[in-house]
């Protein structure tokens, strides 16, 4: 008799993905991963491969993921293509978001039939909730325009809950931390309501489900940090960049977006914290987090040159560039 359950861990490369391995080898869980092959997860992997079972492929395509899918009792599946990349090549974030989930499920039906399935959907499928911040599970599910993304998602929870597998979906708030910077920095209106969670908070709620299947059991929950991981992003960004060596928050009018996009505070994420008891991070505890990875020498280097950087950050605002070359479709996209 096996003393732990055989997991499946999938987009273990992945910012969140990697604090959930971390934790599982801490408790020596029985563990495969399967992640495409690259050199940053050929890297990553290698402290780890005397201890877990690594099988490269890609999960779009059938014959690759049927090679892991035999006896497992979980999955905990976080593969996927994620903005602005998703958004950008909508064919393949629905590939690999989509029916790769849709290839797991059927043959671990097939190959595990009693495996748990744990899967990490988006704050994304609630859209637009600037004038609505308050967020619970039971809301309608109303992507903003051009998410693709969170279509992607949304499909995949609808093939999850009509399969013959146990399962449980986490809806993830803004995980922050290792964040790369990219143009959908713009595309958040400053005035969101802001609720963080950590890579290594949001990890632990995975792990921490694998010994309470029964009481997440076909149950869909919000996953955030809770009331005291809740801001404004234009004060979260401001925090941002003092601590980073770029000063103040000082862009041109139209830089950000003013409508068209996510995030707002899960109303009931007390209620997966109450079952996991994951939570250990807190804002302030975010932003030490960060100041720590900054040395000195880079905070100096980089408010030398701030306003070089921010120039070139401005460059990528798609709202900014819209608005001074008069895309009148894409203004509309973009502000009220």
């Amino acid at each position: 008799m096996k003393n732990k359950p055989a997991i499946l861990l999938t987009g273990a490369s992945g910012t969140v993905g990697f604090e959930v391995l971390k934790q599982l080898n801490k408790n020596k869980f029985d563990v495969s991963i399967f992640d495409i092959k690259s050199n940053k997860s050929i890297n990553i992997f290698s402290a780890f491969k005397r201890d877990i079972e690594i099988v490269y492929g890609d999960i779009s395509k059938d014959a690759d993921i049927k090679k892991v899918c035999t006896n497992k009792d979980f999955i905990i599946h976080l593969a996927a293509i994620i903005p602005p990349l998703a958004d950008d090549e909508p064919e393949l974030s629905y590939r690999v978001n989509t029916t790769g989930t849709q290839n797991l499920i059927r043959n671990l039906e097939e190959l595990s039939p009693d495996c748990f399935f744990l899967y990490s959907s988006s704050i994304s499928v609630y859209g637009d909730r600037l004038k609505t911040p308050l967020i619970e599970v039971e809301d309608s599910l109303s992507p903003s325009e051009g998410d693709e993304y969170a279509k992607t998602k949304i499909k995949a929870e609808q093939i999850i809950r009509n399969s013959k597998l146990d399962w449980s979906i986490f809806r993830l708030a803004a995980i922050m931390g290792n964040h790369k910077v990219s143009k959908l920095m713009f595309h958040q209106p400053l005035a969101t309501s802001f609720e963080i969670a950590t890579p290594e908070d949001t990890a632990r709620a995975f792990v921490n489900a694998i010994g309470n299947k029964q009481l997440v059991s076909k149950k869909t929950f919000n996953l955030g940090g809770g009331k005291n991981c809740r801001t404004t992003y234009k004060d979260f960004l401001s925090r941002s960049f003092s601590i980073s060596g770029l000063g103040k928050l000082n862009f041109p009018k139209n830089t950000f977006a003013e409508k068209n996009f996510h995030c707002g505070f899960y109303q009931d994420g007390d209620d997966l914290e109450n079952i996991l008891k994951f939570r250990n991070d807190t804002l302030e505890s975010y932003f030490e987090k960060e100041k720590l990875k900054i040395s000195l020498w880079k905070k100096t280097l980089t408010s030398i040159f701030k306003n070089q950087i921010k120039n070139h950050l401005l460059k990528q605002s798609e709202p900014y560039n819209a608005f001074i070359s008069n895309n009148n479709k894409m203004i509309k996209h973009f502000f009220n």
